[in-house]
Parts: C-alpha cells; structure tokens; sequence
C-alpha cells in the first residue's frame, strides 16, 4: 500500500454533554455516543454528509475528546448552561473530521450551517481550519492486481 498525502480541511465541532454520558465514556462505555440525543444527532449529521470523513475505503471518519469548556455568560447572551455573569464549566465532547481541501466556500458554509441548526448552544464553538494535509492510501498496481486475484 502506497500513502500519499491529501490536502483537506479540518472541522472540528464542540459540543455539551451531560455529565452521565461524560462518566459513561471516562468508563469505557462506548454506546453512551449513540445513546445521547445530542451526539446522536450530530454523529448522523456526520453519516448524511458524504462530504465528511472520506479516507480512501473509510467513510464517516471521525475523532473524538471529552473534555471540559469553560466561559462566562455576558449580557444579552441566551444560555443554554449558565447564568449571566457567572462562570460555567461544561463537559464538552470535541468532534473532529476533515473534507477536501477542493470544496468550495458555499458548500462548506451549507455543511457548517447543518451542524449549527442541530447544535444546541447559542453560538456553537465550530472551527474550520485552512488547508492542511493528512495521510491516506492508495492501491499500488501490484496490490491492485492481488485485490483482483
């Protein structure tokens, strides 16, 4: 197998979760992924775009964190965790994938604006990073033809 690199973008997506799912997955418990309607919600956004996690064979490519997000709510904020003026420390699961580096803008706008439809904060913290390259493979003729054989 033959690796090469391939210039993508990175998207990488902060979301709360409740304390449980944190204590769940601390433990080892994987399915609390699937079992928490939020990161349920935001692991099938990933399955409906195709755009997502392409790595030659592998589809739906993704990384995950949990970890902790802290901030301080200020006037005229909406909050869905917190209180005005007080500093409030979220369990946060941090999700990551890449795209092709040869998407266009409007594209990429329409696949960050899906996961801020989903997402359940005010401002949802979304990065998307500029060009950067990742590994990915290739089948080389000789593997190829034994791909065939």
């Amino acid at each position: 197998m033959k690796i090469h690199l391939k210039p993508v973008r990175k998207l990488r997506i902060h979301w709360p979760i409740p304390v449980e799912t944190m204590t769940q997955l601390a433990g080892g418990d994987l399915a609390a992924l699937e079992a928490d309607a939020g990161i349920s919600s935001l692991l099938q956004a990933l399955t409906e775009s195709p755009e997502l996690g392409g790595f030659g064979n592998y589809h739906h490519v993704f990384e995950s964190s949990a970890g902790y997000e802290g901030f301080t709510v200020a006037e005229g904020a909406n909050p869905t965790l917190g209180r005005v003026g007080q500093r409030t420390i979220s369990p946060t699961f941090v999700f990551t994938s890449y795209f092709d580096d040869s998407l266009d803008d409007e594209a990429v706008q329409q696949l960050v604006q899906r996961i801020v439809d989903i997402h359940p904060w005010e401002v949802p913290v979304i990065e998307v990073s500029g060009p950067l390259n990742v590994s990915s493979s290739v089948l080389t003729p000789v593997a190829e033809s034994r791909v065939a054989s």
